[in-house]
């Protein structure tokens, strides 16, 4: 697994709401090449981070606990790992295109959505397969035997970066 994070521009506040960026635009481009394309579409997910307001800090709305959503994530990959337990392999990560097609049908109007992701934002064919992927491990933690329209466009936000900041 690998995580990791940069800001979008050496000072951070490229793209920020409330503080103005510094940097000139060959600055913001030569911090964004650092790293390419082809490497970004090898990362299943990606999301923009912005900064927390102080009043936000003391919410005290409910929030789903470590332990609800440890129970969630292990009932996922229990349902991921029944799936696949013949086919020798135990997450939704390491589908094939084959046991893609099989697992991650899509209704017409998830294609539909999916379509226009990919014209308007120029997703790559890897990215393709990643969405599908992401989507069948979102449907899992919703506990639906389908992909459904909003678990697809969950996955589709997740791959947004890459064409926000990286326009290649």
């Amino acid at each position: 697994m690998l995580i990791a994070s940069m800001n979008p521009c050496p000072c951070g506040y490229y793209g920020a709401k409330d503080k103005e960026c510094i940097c000139t635009r060959n600055q913001i481009d030569k911090y964004m090449n650092k790293i390419s394309g082809p490497l970004l579409d090898r990362i299943d997910i990606h999301i923009e981070v912005e900064a927390v307001d102080y009043k936000n800090l003391e919410n005290e709305e409910e929030e789903e606990s470590s332990e609800e959503i440890r129970k969630r994530v292990n009932k996922a990959r229990k349902i991921a790992y029944e799936r696949y337990k013949e086919y020798g392999i135990y997450s939704n990560a390491k589908l094939t295109p084959d046991l893609i097609n099989k697992y991650c049908k899509l209704g017409n109007e998830e294609k539909q959505i999916l379509e226009t992701a990919f014209t308007k934002l120029g997703f790559s064919a890897r990215a393709y397969n990643r969405i599908l992927k992401l989507a069948r491990t979102i449907a899992d933690l919703d506990n639906k035997e389908n992909i459904e329209l909003k678990h697809i466009t969950e996955a589709i936000k997740y791959r947004d970066l890459d064409r926000k900041y990286w326009k290649n």
